[in-house]
């Protein structure tokens, strides 16, 4: 059994191998958001998955006791002060103890056959290289390395015989769809997006949007940094650098629906007209539970969709008036090389700045089409050829932007 896009998403092992009993699997990023609802579905078919590895951040101790609940054999912290309190937590219990990017390295190298990426932004980048040269499958909930070095990680996995499954509700959607048809009969996808927390607000009302207010997501329990994106449709944006590279689509071919209810996750339509939809619960666990017993399916943690009772689903056209980030990004994704790179990287530091009250809410969108637009007049939108290279152009955005962000804040002040 395959892919639907078996040239960008390879099988690394026909599906007699891959049976949910027999899997074992790694968990980076078990302490947010998707490392909790991915371990909420491990407990409950304990019987079916072995468990390699965990890491964290830096929290040791929530790190501790979730190695301790699922049996693993490895648990690694990226930070290294954070090691001492690891390895006292799990003395006596037969549990390996690591810190520092090697340990999350060597997580990801050790032979589990299913790796979950939930480590948020460009950290989670070599990881999730380390796992794909090796020909696991890799489920991808971290939307940035595919924005950082799409081409990259999608040539690697091809090399490796890697199978690269998309996390994101959107993009697992599209997958699940395409299997109604063949790639050249796909005439467009399209994503949703709810809207998030300001889509009814008035441009006025958005410029004085405090964090608080843009963590309110209306659907969704989320991530800081996420549920910012969200507020901003950046993350939208983003997601349109991430299916290009995913299912090898032009960009002319990926739209983007509002869709308030966030039933309706991702749309395929084919050349005979017909539109196909994936529905399901706004609950990260449909899409992880459907990542993780690939090309099977597990029962799931929810309740059946009850549509009846939800009523009605509504949809509209985004307002790139008002949500500018989907023109910036949909340009960086068009403009190619490193400039998805470069949107990302500014984004990141533009959210942290707006969460720290350095910076006003619209002034998110405009320090990135900023950072992007001195990035291209300094020539560092190449195309990164490796690892290091997206890595250098990440870290030289940020740096970028953090010079424009103190710019405005002098010009603020």
């Amino acid at each position: 059994m395959g892919c639907w896009s078996g040239e960008v998403m390879s099988v690394s092992a026909p599906a007699s191998k891959l049976e949910p009993a027999e899997r074992s699997v790694t968990l980076l990023g078990a302490t947010g958001s998707i490392g909790t609802s991915t371990i909420d579905l491990l407990v409950r078919g304990k019987a079916r998955y072995r468990v390699q590895a965990v890491t964290a951040s830096r929290n040791a101790a929530a790190l501790a006791r979730i190695a301790r609940m699922v049996g693993a054999r490895f648990a690694a912290v990226a930070d290294p002060s954070c090691y001492a309190e690891l390895k006292e937590a799990l003395a006596g219990t037969g549990i390996a103890a690591g810190a520092g990017e090697g340990a999350i390295i060597e997580a990801a190298r050790r032979p589990a056959d299913w790796v979950m990426v939930g480590i948020a932004g460009a950290a989670g980048l070599r990881p999730t290289l380390a796992a794909i040269e090796r020909g696991a499958i890799v489920a991808l909930a971290n939307k940035e390395c595919l924005v950082c070095a799409g081409a990259l990680i999608m040539r690697r996995a091809r090399e490796a015989g890697a199978t690269v499954l998309p996390v994101d509700s959107e993009h697992n959607a599209v997958f699940q769809v395409l299997g109604a048809g063949r790639r050249e009969d796909v005439r467009r996808v399209i994503l949703t997006a709810s809207g998030g927390p300001f889509r009814t607000w008035s441009i006025e009302a958005m410029r004085a949007a405090t964090p608080d207010q843009a963590l309110r997501h209306p659907n969704w329990s989320m991530g800081q940094k996420i549920t910012i994106d969200s507020a901003t449709m950046m993350n939208k944006g983003l997601e349109l650098v991430e299916a290009h590279h995913l299912f090898g689509l032009d960009p002319a071919q990926i739209e983007v629906l509002v869709h308030p209810q966030s039933i309706v996750h991702g749309l395929v339509e084919f050349r005979d007209g017909s539109l196909l939809a994936q529905l399901g619960p706004h609950d990260m666990r449909v899409p992880i539970a459907h990542c993780l017993a690939w090309p099977d399916r597990i029962d799931g943690a929810l309740p059946p969709l009850d549509l009846a009772r939800i009523g009605t689903l509504g949809f509209e056209a985004p307002d790139l008036a008002r949500f500018p980030a989907l023109r910036v990004a949909r340009a960086a994704l068009e403009a190619g090389g490193g400039a998805p790179t470069v949107l990302n990287a500014a984004n990141e530091v533009a959210v942290a700045a707006f969460i720290a009250r350095r910076l006003g809410f619209a002034e998110i969108v405009a320090l990135v089409e900023r950072a992007l637009d001195a990035a291209h007049r300094r020539g560092l939108v190449r195309d990164p050829q490796n690892v290091d290279d997206a890595l250098a152009i990440d870290h030289n955005s940020r740096s970028l932007a953090g010079d424009l962000l103190l710019e405005i804040a002098v010009k603020a002040s």
